[in-house]
């Protein structure tokens, strides 16, 4: 039997360090591939409310951040530093086109009920089309059409999950609310190895390798 290794990755949507930290992972599972080819990957994404107080409308997504940084000079240099990080692994990120900072509360029910429903290919579709849709259009996730709209670009019949959208901006509650205290993103590697932060595919590529060598020393 092929060995097997879960991965469990906490997020939102709204964090670009998630987004990053995911195309570390990608580079890191291409490395567990080309060195282990027999491994069995189970990838599932775990959906963390990082503001789940926001407006059910959202806010200002500047004026949020010159609230949350305390100037706009203080906004520049984060959003400076973020933009080199996700360069450094092929991602383009246009503050600009932000308008509003969302509630994720119904992204996250979105995504959950698309895993009950769809195959990994369109789950993996979902995501990247979410991510790019805020950090690239600059479209609205808390809004209801949009995210039914990005659904149905991926597959998804509209009106099978409709139903998992409350629209009332009640938050969403994490699977390990333990995680959310300790900050996304957080990979956890057959349920005791775990990584925080968008760290170097290196440190995600050893952490799989650990997991991978204690399954098989308890196995032995």
């Amino acid at each position: 039997m092929n060995p097997s290794l879960s991965i469990d990755v906490y997020f939102d949507f709204i964090c670009p360090w998630c987004l990053i930290g995911k195309r570390q992972l990608q580079r890191a599972l291409a490395q567990l591939r080309e060195a282990r080819p027999g491994v069995v990957i189970n990838l599932a994404w775990q959906g963390v409310q990082l503001l789940p107080d926001m407006p059910v409308a959202g806010q200002p997504f500047a004026a949020f951040y010159r609230r949350r940084l305390g100037s706009e000079e203080a906004v520049q240099q984060r959003q400076g530093q973020v933009r080199e990080a996700a360069s450094a692994v092929g991602e383009h990120l246009d503050f600009s086109r932000i308008a509003r900072m969302p509630n994720t509360a119904d992204a996250h029910r979105l995504l959950l009920h698309a895993v009950e429903l769809g195959s990994e290919q369109q789950v993996e579709a979902l995501l990247e089309r979410l991510f790019a849709a805020y950090f690239h259009q600059g479209e609205d996730l808390g809004d209801r059409d949009t995210l039914l709209r990005i659904a149905e670009q991926c597959g998804f019949a509209p009106a099978a999950l409709a139903g998992s959208l409350s629209g009332d901006g009640r938050p969403f509650i994490s699977a390990n609310r333990d995680i959310a205290s300790r900050g996304v993103p957080c990979f956890i590697f057959d349920d005791h190895v775990r990584v925080f932060g968008a760290q170097p595919a290196e440190q995600l590529f050893e952490a799989m390798q650990r997991a991978l060598s204690a399954a098989a020393g308890a196995g032995s």
